[in-house]
Order: C-alpha cells, then structure tokens, then sequence
C-alpha cells in the first residue's frame, strides 16, 4: 500500500495507536498522510513524540492516552504543549508501565491487567475513572486494573518487512510495536525496505521479528518514513529539523513541509531546507 492508501481505510472518530517511542521509529510518513486526509476526532494511544504534537497542532486529536510527549532531545513536546494548555485536546495519563500492561490486556482480549504500578501516586488521582481490584488468592494484595487499550487501528514503522506482513527492526528496541499490532483491530506497518520473506531471516535473531503477519493488515514502503525522527541503524534523528520543528510557528512549519499532496513532496521540501543551510 502507500502511505495515502493505508490512511483511506481510517474514519474520523477513530482510535488510532502509533507505535515507536518519543522522538524514536515514529510512522511519520504515516502520520503526515493522515494529515493530509479529512480524519479527525480521534482518541490516540501512543508513547507521545512528534506525531502527538503534528496531529494536536492540525486539530485532529480529541483525546489523547499517553505516558508522555517528548522529542527526547527536547524534554517536553512543544506543540503538544501548547495544545494542552489551550484546552483543545482531552489527556489521559498513564504511568509508563500502565501504558505497556494496558497494550498486554488489548492483545490477549482481556478487559484489563492487574498492576502495581500507579498504586500510591498520583496517576490514580488525575485519572478518577481507574478502579482497583483485590487479590482473590490469600495476600488479598490491592491492585490497579488498567483497562485494555484497544484499537481501531495502528499504525508502526519498522526497518523491514514483507509482502505478508512480518516486520523486523534493526535497532536497539522494539518500543512495544508488536503490542501495539496485536491491540488494534487493524494495523499498518510502514518501513524503510520491503525484502523477500527469507531475508528477514537470514542472520537475525528471533527477537527481531516480533511483528507477525497474523496482525498486520498492510504493509508500506516508505523509505526515511519515521523522519525525522530516529530509524536506528538506517539513520539517526535528524536533530537540526526536529529543532525547527520545534521552534516554528505551526502554519509556517505546516505550510512550507506539509502542504503537498505526497510524501514525496515532504521530501523535497526538507531537501530543498537542507540546500538552503548548506
């Protein structure tokens, strides 16, 4: 599929997981397809980087369910930021742990997982809908049941994939994209090279393989898709653009990066930036 295509089978209204970690394998060519469509009103499920922050500064996301937004070399999103303290987006904030434990009980079709983590801190207080739930055994112990974080759909990148669906990453962490497949009704699996089945395995550990065609819906390639964020060992954050990013006005930064009609247009457009710095 393309990028376009792939977004054509979301509706407004819709929860949407984006996979990857702040400022690291984002799907960003995914992403910016899906701000080039009409979808909006959307709940997103994500360890938050630069894709909260471009969808909460276009206006497309109704609530959000994250541990945190970060570019990682910038501590707090910016965009998110601001789209925070204009009220414009609901968040429900989870302890990362939480978060992970929620994306297991979405997998395995459980209503929720039984967890430690949030008991004691204030997660439980800006979060009143959590429930506890006691130990039936004899400890009795009181635990947080986090609800499962089920999706409409997902959207991932990763390295490399085939035609049918497994994907491999390369780097150093699979940043729970295989949860994140396996929660959602659907999932969209971007990456920088699509290669025969037998390449995936071909001096790869097991480990690296843990996105299986059982839960992928379709697969695109999309080469440098998750910049600028990171796409380890394909290539690193672009730090110079992300800084821009992160330091320009949203129309102006949508309106000289994002307002083609392709992928191939964001492309050219950060090519023609880097022409002009060099």
């Amino acid at each position: 599929m393309s990028p376009d295509e792939a977004v054509a089978q979301l509706r407004s209204g819709m929860t949407v997981g984006i996979g990857g970690w702040g400022s690291r394998r984002k799907p960003m060519a995914l992403v910016r397809a899906l701000l080039r469509s009409t979808v909006t009103d959307l709940t997103v499920v994500s360890y938050g980087g630069p894709d909260v922050g471009l969808l909460a500064a276009a206006g497309r996301i109704r609530r959000l369910v994250a541990p945190f937004v970060t570019l990682d070399s910038i501590a707090l999103e910016p965009h998110f930021r601001a789209a925070r303290e204009a009220g414009t987006l609901e968040l429900t904030e989870l302890d990362e742990a939480m978060f992970m434990w929620g994306l297991h009980a979405a997998a395995n079709r459980l209503p929720f997982m039984p967890v430690r983590a949030g008991m004691g801190s204030g997660v439980l207080e800006v979060n009143p809908s959590l429930r506890t739930v006691r130990s039936p055994y004899d400890d009795g112990e009181e635990l947080v049941a986090v609800p499962a974080l089920r999706m409409d759909a997902a959207l991932v990148h990763l390295n490399r994939a085939d035609r049918a669906g497994n994907g491999q990453y390369l780097g150093p962490d699979p940043y729970f994209d295989d949860l994140f497949c396996e929660a959602a009704d659907r999932a969209y699996v971007s990456c920088e090279q699509i290669v025969a089945s037998a390449e995936l395995t071909k001096d790869a550990a097991p480990q690296t393989l843990l996105v299986g065609r059982h839960s992928v819906t379709g697969v695109i390639e999309a080469p440098n898709g998750a910049h600028f964020t990171s796409c380890v060992p394909d290539y690193g954050r672009d730090e110079a653009f992300q800084k821009l990013y992160a330091t320009t006005p949203w129309p102006e930064f949508a309106g000289r990066f994002l307002s083609g009609a392709s992928e191939r247009d964001y492309q050219r457009a950060v090519a023609a930036w880097r022409e002009e710095q060099s």
